[in-house]
């Protein structure tokens, strides 16, 4: 993979891991509440929002090993979700209203670097 496979690679990795952390924050009764209000809830929304953070975490593993391969790939992979981990709660911390627009700017740039790093020739 050439460096700019690897660069995007890791994009994708480590705004994939966002985009999931995020959803899956918001399909949390606390984290929903401190946004919609209290005794909110999120409904039939929180399989939808665990579904989509299972699979931006899963998007991020794949992107890993591709970028690394297995064994490397995997520890590498915990490197991106603790910086995704981090950035969703100080995000969520201090300004948790930015957190949906965040998931959803991060969840397309994955989809652009995902896109861009299968198709190499395209972009």
């Amino acid at each position: 993979m050439s460096t700019w496979g690897v660069t995007l690679a890791a994009l994708t990795a480590l705004t994939a891991a966002v985009a999931g952390f995020a959803a899956l924050s918001l399909a949390m009764d606390r984290h929903w509440e401190a946004l919609h209000g209290r005794g909110s809830d999120p409904g039939t929304l929180r399989r939808w929002l665990q579904g989509g953070g299972s699979v931006g975490l899963l998007v991020s593993l794949l992107a890993c090993i591709a970028m690394k391969g297995g064994a490397q790939g995997t520890v590498a992979w915990a490197g991106m979700l603790t910086a995704a981990a981090l950035i969703v709660v100080l995000l969520s911390t201090y300004a948790p209203a930015r957190v949906p627009p965040l998931a959803k700017m991060m969840a397309l740039v994955a989809l652009v670097t995902a896109l861009a790093t299968a198709l190499p020739g395209v972009l």
